[in-house]
This record gives C-alpha cells, sequence and structure tokens, in this order.
C-alpha cells in the first residue's frame, strides 16, 4: 500500500509540474485533471492506510489535510479556467 500511494502522491506533483508547460487551456485542465484524480486515488490508499491500523491518527489527519487541500485548490483552478473559457 505504501507503495501505491507513493506513486499516486508524487504523480500529483508531476502532473502539475507539466501542466505549467500546457499546450492549450484544455491541455492545463487535463493535466490537472489528472493530478486531481490522482489526489483522489491518494486520499483511498490513506483511508486504507489508517484502517489496517499501519498508520496512527495523528499521522492520518495531517496526511488527509494536505491531500485535501491539494484536492481543493486543484478542483479551484480547474473550475476557473472552465468558466473563463465557458467549458463544461
Amino acid at each position: 500500500m505504501s507503495k501505491q500511494i507513493y506513486r499516486c502522491g508524487t504523480s500529483i506533483g508531476a502532473n502539475i509540474a507539466e501542466s505549467q508547460f500546457a499546450q492549450s487551456d484544455a491541455d492545463y485542465i487535463n493535466k490537472l485533471s489528472i493530478a486531481l484524480k490522482e489526489a483522489a486515488e491518494t486520499i483511498y490508499w490513506l483511508e486504507l492506510l489508517y484502517e489496517t491500523d499501519l498508520i496512527s491518527p495523528k499521522q492520518y489527519e495531517s496526511m488527509l489535510n494536505d491531500a485535501k487541500t491539494i484536492t481543493g485548490t486543484l478542483v479551484n483552478i480547474v473550475n476557473k479556467i472552465k468558466n473563463k473559457n465557458n467549458v463544461k
């Protein structure tokens, strides 16, 4: 499970970094949407780690808070770009 959380967690940053060189708003939204999916997967793996007592409640809350902050930020950015371009 820790390898899975490592993969999806680092993929968030990789997709955000890649989005900086997007060729269009659609490409930018796509890259950030992939990062958003990876953030959701990270939350899933965190929940499994916590439910199987592999991480402490304190660790879980800290990492979950970070993942939710990242998720919220990505949602806001994607929605802002979509609204600017009247994309649904």
